[in-house]
């Protein structure tokens, strides 16, 4: 399914399973206040595609991820200041991580 530019935004997110599970909403209108903030994109269904920190303005750290024909994660790239890794999930979502 095709990403849909839909941006909500977080103060942080809890968990280390992916998807990340983002917590804490932020209004846009707050954002001019924080120096630290998560802002994610969602696709048509729902389901989060992309998850960037913003730190200062810039982002830190970057989570994209893609989902099989019946909604299952099967790939997740994560971006942590140029440092690059991709991870597969199994049918029975087991992930296999691989460096870029």
């Amino acid at each position: 399914m095709e990403s849909v530019e839909t941006y909500k935004y977080f103060l942080s997110y809890s968990g280390v399973k992916l998807p990340l599970n983002m917590v804490s909403p932020l209004e846009a209108e707050a954002l001019g206040n924080r120096n630290t903030y998560f802002r994610a994109s969602y696709d048509a269904d729902g389901r989060m595609v992309s998850c960037e920190k913003i730190v200062y303005g810039e982002v830190e750290l970057r989570h994209d991820y893609h989902y099989s024909a019946d909604g299952r994660l099967t790939l997740a790239r994560i971006d942590m200041a140029g440092e690059e890794t991709e991870i597969w999930f199994d049918a029975n979502g087991v992930p296999a991580a691989r460096s870029l």
